[in-house]
């Protein structure tokens, strides 16, 4: 996958799209246990003009959150990182990944999207019912 037209093209294929839009799409995964984690990909570009595909999903309100226990989180991880963004005007905490396009292929990409997706919705249960994960 060279490009994000490539990404729309092979997830559109095996999910319905929520979100099309030029470089935003996002579709519901569906999980175990008939649970969904919302799964967000975007195009970024960096300084240089290099093209990088965001995957990412939201965990839960930033509010009553530890930032150094997220920091300590992203340093452990070896696939994802924790990240804030708005949703509806209120910091939230997202799960991403950010991949160059040239080492995407169908397989890497699906992997990705599954691991992001379950660690997604892991965390957003342990947020959910206020243990003391993060």
């Amino acid at each position: 996958m060279r490009h994000f037209e490539a990404v729309r093209s092979h997830i559109g294929s095996q999910h319905e799209l929520r979100n099309n839009d030029p470089y935003l799409i996002s579709f519901d995964m569906e999980l175990a246990q008939g649970r969904i984690q919302g799964i967000y990909m975007a195009e970024l570009e960096d300084e240089f003009g290099g093209r990088y595909l965001r995957i990412s999903t939201p965990i839960g309100p930033l509010a009553g959150t530890d930032p150094c226990r997220c920091l300590r989180f992203n340093w452990q991880q070896r696939t994802g990182f924790l990240a804030v963004a708005d949703l509806d005007g209120a910091p939230y905490l997202h799960l991403c990944e950010n991949r160059p396009y040239e080492l995407l292929d169908g397989s890497e990409l699906e992997r990705v999207v599954r691991e992001l997706g379950t660690l997604g919705d892991q965390l957003e249960q342990i947020i959910a019912v206020g243990e003391d994960a993060l």
